[in-house]
């Protein structure tokens, strides 16, 4: 037997790799687990090259649990190590054989790890750590390595054992969660589902019927394999089915809706990328579906936290991406900015574009159909990535109150004769509730005018991206002051009211009607026209509902409206104006307005209660 000290820097290495090395100590098994896939993939490799040239055999890695004996054995059939090879890669940190291997055969193989140190997170979680090997090299003994967590290590040869290694972990008091089955299973499924070689952890039990007739049916065990060595976005796109594609999606979101439609992600140059990203329904839940693209290098799941290499507006977006050369921190937990993080994010947007393109060009039809989906991730795009921009102006859909869709620039033509103002800007006018809004989408479409739908989350920022980069455009809600401008452009209404008249009605109006309005105005609109219309100035509600939007509060801001008494409707010409008592005057006035409020949803609470009241006595 031989003794001696693992090669370090300091005697606090151990203490060190326990507490601050990683950031979840839940990674021990991903990188054990990885380390055996490593061993793994070098004997494939030295057997296809003919330099192992004994029998390869059942590879099968298997993961054992043994809740008495409270151990965790992670068990592979890989190269093994000799003892002059224990001595290099455990007795000194942070020399990394998969980097020794790499060297020697760098085009011949994938190895998972680069660093050398995710062997010793196994002391996160284990008081004992042995390691039982056997190198494919016959000349080699068996040898066993034990090390209780200090840079004291013994080493042995034991009898004899079948090529390749046991990681045997004595878990540690504080660490007994991981002597759970249910646990483990819940690591390999998060951390181990795809990698490149079967893993095994367990038996499962399924029952299997000989035919219809049979309803017992036979219980048959067989290896609980717990990974898909071969994953989907390793295969070639021609050779992928449709149902492939939404079987994949199922796999990886069980339960989900299907998705839209997908992008096969593949690339050798100017770095290695492979990866499928789908299109999922999201209508107007853009929080609860954020996160959802897995990160993955050399199928070793990475993090899900991907938004360093995807822009914002594609994490919307589901699916995995692979790439072995996104660089990581020595944990793997964390992405480091570097040029092929940024030249990835370029192409994975560029792609994206091309697919939506693409659809538009080629399947208008169906692109309309899933635009309600599709809006959220072009319109975010828009507004926050200017590559983007200048690709899916194009292609991005505005819809009006009629449900039909345009381009950008077919709705630019659509309107230029009727809705271009005195100061030669087209006035795209839109609502955002539609039903609520609905007198005022009436009244714009029986002067000729097309009112657009902006009912999305993103639509306030999408309408001033649009207002910057298009020449002379703006946009106006169906209730803003400003289309009381627009409306009466290319005509003039003369009022029924002589002047006298009409500062009469206006100062009931202002002195007997308690509001708390910005701005009277008497108009002479037309006399189908509401007798007094609300409406709110644009910049100011827009102001508002982004203070919403982003969780501030919005009463911080005084509600700033304009109240326009129409002087040519029956009801203020010849109602109002004529009456003789006064009192009855200010009701009728008070009446009008709240009528008005309640139009714009802004009547509540007691002034609601006192209009009902008052509709009553007028209905008697």
């Amino acid at each position: 037997m031989t003794k001696g000290n693992i090669s370090v820097q300091t005697e606090n290495i151990f203490p060190i790799i326990k507490q601050f090395l990683y950031s979840d100590q839940e990674i021990f098994l991903r990188e054990l687990v990885s380390n055996a896939v490593d061993a793994t993939s070098k004997i494939q490799t030295l057997s296809r090259k003919g330099v192992f040239e004994d029998e390869l055999g059942d590879v099968t890695i298997e993961i054992i649990l043994d809740k008495e004996a409270k151990t965790l054995t992670i068990r592979d059939k890989g190269v093994g190590m000799s003892e002059s090879e224990v001595n290099k890669y455990l007795n000194q940190v942070a020399f990394s054989s998969a980097q020794d291997f790499l060297e020697k055969y760098k085009n011949e193989s994938s190895i998972i790890g680069h660093f050398g140190l995710g062997f010793y997170s196994a002391f996160m979680v284990a008081d004992r750590v042995e390691v039982v090997t056997q190198s494919h090299k016959r000349k080699e003994r068996t040898v066993k390595w034990t090390c209780e967590g200090d840079p004291k290590y013994t080493l042995e040869k034991v009898d004899k054992r079948d090529r390749g290694s046991d990681i045997i972990l004595h878990i540690s008091d504080d660490a007994t969660e991981y002597l759970e089955e249910s646990r483990i299973q819940e690591l390999l499924d998060k951390y181990c589902k795809f990698l490149p070689v079967e893993i095994k952890f367990g038996t499962k039990t399924e029952k299997v019927y000989k035919d219809e007739e049979d309803k017992e049916g036979t219980d048959v065990v067989s290896d609980n394999i717990v990974n898909n060595p071969n994953p989907l976005w390793k295969k070639a796109a021609n050779k992928i089915k449709e149902e492939d594609y939404k079987s994949f999606y199922n796999e990886l979101y069980p339960y989900s809706q299907p998705p839209m439609f997908w992008i096969h992600l593949n690339i050798d140059y100017p770095f290695n990328l492979t990866g499928v990203l789908y299109f999922p329904k999201i209508s107007n839940s853009m929080e609860v579906q954020k996160n959802k693209i897995q990160l993955y290098s050399n199928q070793v799941y990475v993090t899900d936290e991907v938004k360093e290499i995807v822009p914002e507006f594609l994490t919307l977006l589901h699916g995995v991406i692979d790439s072995p050369d996104i660089p990581l921190n020595v944990s793997r937990s964390y992405l480091q900015s570097d040029q092929n993080v940024k030249k990835i994010t370029s192409y994975i947007t560029k792609k994206v574009a091309e697919k939506l393109n693409n659809l538009f060009k080629k399947k208008r039809e169906s692109y309309e159909e899933k635009w309600k989906d599709l809006s959220v991730f072009v319109k975010y795009g828009m507004v926050s990535e200017e590559k983007f921009y200048d690709k899916a102006v194009k292609f991005a859909l505005l819809e009006n109150v009629d449900g039909k869709l345009f381009t950008i620039e077919e709705f630019r033509e659509k309107i230029k004769a009727e809705q271009t103002d005195k100061y030669d800007k087209q006035v795209f006018l839109y609502c955002n509730h539609k039903e609520e809004q609905a007198s005022y989408v009436k009244a714009a479409k029986d002067k000729g005018y097309d009112v657009l739908v902006m009912d999305n989350i993103i639509d306030n920022h999408f309408m001033q991206q649009l207002e910057q980069k298009l020449d002379k455009v703006t946009f106006v809600r169906v209730d803003s002051d400003i289309i009381s401008n627009l409306v009466q452009k290319d005509e003039t209404i003369e009022s029924v009211l002589s002047e006298k008249e009409t500062e009469k009605v206006l100062n009931i109006f202002k002195e007997k009607v308690a509001v708390d309005a910005n701005k009277f105005e008497m108009k002479a609109l037309s006399p189908d026209e509401p007798p007094v219309v609300i409406t709110k100035p644009e910049f100011m509600r827009r102001m508002t509902e982004m203070q919403r939007m982003q969780g501030m509060d919005s009463n911080m801001m005084p509600e700033m409206y304009n109240v326009i008494i129409n002087s040519n409707h029956v009801l203020i010409s010849d109602k109002l104006n004529k009456m003789r008592n006064e009192e009855k005057k200010s009701d009728f006035a008070q009446y009008l307005y709240q009528l008005a409020l309640l139009n714009q949803g802004m009547l509540k609470g007691e002034g609601l209660s006192s209009f009902v009241e008052k509709s009553i006595e007028f209905l008697k």
